[in-house]
């Protein structure tokens, strides 16, 4: 499938479900309520730099690319359209509904597959582009979710991300920590106080040109940012 066909705007978008058996039903009223405020709760956040953000580092990916924790689908416009191929996984259900109406009306062709970051069906090297932007945070095994993006990406891969981190401030640090349980409740499991560039950096990853950046107008335990790319060096 190439993603830079446009997809004409009567055309159904095929959603393809992998099964998950073991994964708990997130279709609660919360995760529904959740996935309809996501956008305009993040369109300030988008307008104070995060979409130049998404635009700019997405202007990397190649091949063959897997969105992981998709979404609502924020980062479908910023796209290259030479890619071999774009798939977008995302295990929630009221967030892929969304997500798949995104794509529906939009003009990028693109898989939409039923699938958790820690459980990733693709063969072993066989993508070249990772994307993850505001999902290391959130689900539940972080280290396992890179292992699986260490296995799936081809020798010369790369993951490209945005992600929350715990703050540099010893002062924002305890606040993070302090509002930590309800924002976790609040953000569908968000863990704001996570080192997650420390967890980007042992997973076997080399990274490269990573920077930090500040959310602007959002709140300020989740303003935070490491943006970057990580490749897949097999020495």
């Amino acid at each position: 499938m190439r993603s830079g066909r446009a997809v004409p705007h009567h055309r159904l978008v095929t959603t393809t479900v992998i099964p998950q058996s073991t994964r708990a039903d997130t279709s609660t009223a919360w995760a529904r309520t959740f996935a309809v405020v996501y956008d305009p709760f993040l369109w300030l956040g988008e307008r104070a730099g995060m979409r130049a953000a998404r635009a700019k580092l997405l202007a990397n990916a190649r091949g063959r690319t897997v969105d992981i924790g998709a979404g609502t689908g924020l980062n479908l416009h910023h796209y290259p359209e030479d890619l071999d191929e774009l798939i977008l996984a995302e295990p929630d259900p009221a967030m892929r509904a969304r997500l798949e109406q995104r794509v529906h009306h939009g003009r990028r062709q693109a898989l939409l597959i039923d699938a958790p970051a820690e459980e990733l069906p693709f063969a072993d090297a066989s993508i070249d582009t990772v994307v993850s932007t505001l999902v290391l945070c959130t689900v539940d095994a972080p280290e396992v979710a890179l292992r699986e993006i260490v296995r799936v990406l081809r020798p010369d891969g790369q993951l490209l991300f945005i992600e929350h981190v715990r703050s540099d401030s010893p002062t924002l640090a305890r606040w993070q920590d302090r509002l930590a349980e309800p924002w976790r409740a609040f953000a569908r499991g968000c863990r704001c106080n996570q080192a997650t560039a420390r967890l980007i950096a042992s997973s076997g990853l080399t990274l490269d040109g990573m920077h930090d950046q500040s959310w602007h107008v959002m709140p300020p335990i989740v303003r935070p940012l490491i943006i970057g790319r990580a490749q897949n060096d097999p020495r």
